[in-house]
């Protein structure tokens, strides 16, 4: 207020040294005096305003109507082109006074807006993303209050429901508001309390909302800084996941490796003790060792052994690298196939093949379809009765060969359905009553989607189940092994 009132008093008096300078130091005719007069009102209006230069204008025109027109010493004036010029000069002078402060603030907010850009860019320099969304943020609020100079600063992160403050714990504005800003479509700016909120958007997608307190930029700038922390966020939740990714996907193949080592010390002292058992129970009763014995112990050989396959695979499945080896093969070789390997168990139990003489020939990996078909035997004999038959079907349906095992078992609940291919679930009812890991589905399950293709259940409860794989038929021309990509599956040479 002091300053204003020091500006008018300055105002007033440079024009009334000019007065007095032409009057009684430098004489010199009308139209001189009111081009200088027009001078200092200018300049007056260029160096601190509208309202100092009309105050000018107003002693000006009085001043030069006193001391310059005829009749002098009085306000009247005798020719009425006096009262032309006069009015000409009061007009050009407030009109200029007015253009030269337009200009004066048009110049003003050019360089306000200038030195806000100047500071979001020096903000977005300041900015580090540190793979860390809590950590980005917190940096962020605090360089707000730096860069812009503002009192205080909060930023609601609507994911996790976080405030992040920088300044006064009660400013700019409370968790309430800061939640309720993030739902409002634009900023807003309340000059009275000196606050600025805005919601924080990317897209339509809401993250939260900034809040500002103190000296505040302008309401585009409030949004530019809006978006600026959205992208920010969004930046840094990106570098997150991905690290987070690169780390799964690391521990996920030193899983795979070390498994794989694991197998090999594992699978080298099993494949010993099955030989020695198996060697004993070929021998002479003479040798003295109870049958009992070497029976309990070749079959705990055989349950380790199917063991450390089951979690090699499945650790090969997870960490991706389960390698494909494709090659033209006749369906009902595939169940051969299985059945030959589960020989022991199936002995006795009645097991209906059927297969079209017609059937095309499928494109898969051999062995890790086999294993497929195999895990489907597995459970059917293993989940349904003694007497029970199991039924093995091959068809085309849809353009893919589906092969289907089903059995005359107790069925699947509709609540388990959804989760048989899980890895280790087990069902409710046979979750201790039978032996089993819970990944033989799992695995096939990767297997087939290795494959493109993928694997299903029907069931009812009390009527059985019946698992599905689709395949793809090998084209008409293809006879000879197609080699998709070097390796094996999860089988082959472990020992």
């Amino acid at each position: 207020m002091l300053l204003k009132a020091w500006r008018f008093a300055a105002s007033l008096i440079a024009v009334m040294a000019v007065i007095v300078v032409y009057r009684l130091l430098l004489p010199v005719n009308s139209t001189t005096v009111a081009l200088t007069l027009l001078l200092v009102i200018l300049g007056i209006s260029a160096q601190w305003g509208l309202a100092e230069a009309t105050a000018a204008s107003v002693l000006a025109v009085l001043g030069f109507n006193f001391y310059f027109l005829p009749p002098v010493g009085t306000l009247t004036i005798q020719d009425p082109q006096n009262w032309v010029a006069l009015l000409a000069f009061l007009v050009t002078a407030v009109t200029a006074s007015q253009l030269s402060a337009r200009a004066r603030r048009r110049a003003e907010a050019d360089e306000a807006r200038r030195s806000e850009v100047e500071r979001l860019y020096a903000l977005v320099q300041a900015m580090s993303l540190t793979g860390s969304v809590r950590k980005t943020i917190r940096e962020f609020v605090h360089r707000v209050v730096q860069v812009f100079g503002c009192e205080a600063a909060a930023l609601y992160y609507k994911p996790t429901g976080e405030v992040f403050r920088s300044g006064p714990e009660s400013a700019p504005a409370s968790d309430h508001d800061l939640a309720v800003a993030a739902e409002i479509e634009n900023a807003s700016i309340d000059s009275d309390r000196g606050v600025a909120t805005a919601p924080v958007r990317l897209g339509v997608r809401t993250l939260g909302s900034l809040a500002l307190a103190g000296k505040l930029p302008s309401a585009e700038m409030v949004r530019a800084i809006a978006d600026m922390v959205a992208i920010t966020i969004e930046k840094a939740r990106a570098i997150e996941d991905a690290s987070h990714a690169e780390a799964a996907r690391q521990g996920e193949v030193l899983k795979a490796a070390l498994l794989d080592s694991l197998a090999h010390d594992i699978r080298t002292p099993l494949t010993s003790i099955k030989a020695a058992v198996t060697t004993l129970l070929g021998a002479e009763p003479a040798a003295g060792l109870p049958r009992e014995l070497l029976d309990i112990i070749n079959q705990g050989a055989d349950r380790l052994n199917q063991l450390a396959a089951e979690v090699i695979a499945m650790a090969r499945i997870e960490a991706g690298k389960l390698h494909l080896d494709k090659k033209a093969v006749a369906v009902d070789d595939l169940i051969a196939g299985a059945l030959a390997e589960l020989a022991p168990a199936a002995r006795g139990r009645e097991i209906a093949v059927e297969v079209p003489d017609d059937l095309p020939r499928a494109e898969v990996d051999v062995e890790l379809a086999r294993e497929v078909v195999k895990q489907f035997l597995e459970n059917a004999l293993k989940y349904s009765p003694e007497d029970a038959a199991v039924r093995v079907t091959a068809a085309v349906k849809s353009g893919k060969i589906v092969i289907g095992v089903a059995d005359r078992g107790p069925g699947i609940e509709e609540n388990e359905r959804a989760l048989i291919f899980d890895k280790f679930f087990r069902g409710r009812r046979h979750r201790f009553s039978t032996k089993g890991t819970g990944m033989g589905l799992a695995i096939a399950k990767g297997i087939a989607e290795a494959h493109g293709e993928r694997i299903w259940v029907e069931s009812e409860p009390g009527q059985g189940a019946a698992f599905y794989m689709s395949l793809a038929p090998a084209p008409s021309n293809v006879e000879s092994r197609q080699q998709i990509s070097s390796g094996r599956g999860f089988g082959g040479n472990e020992t």
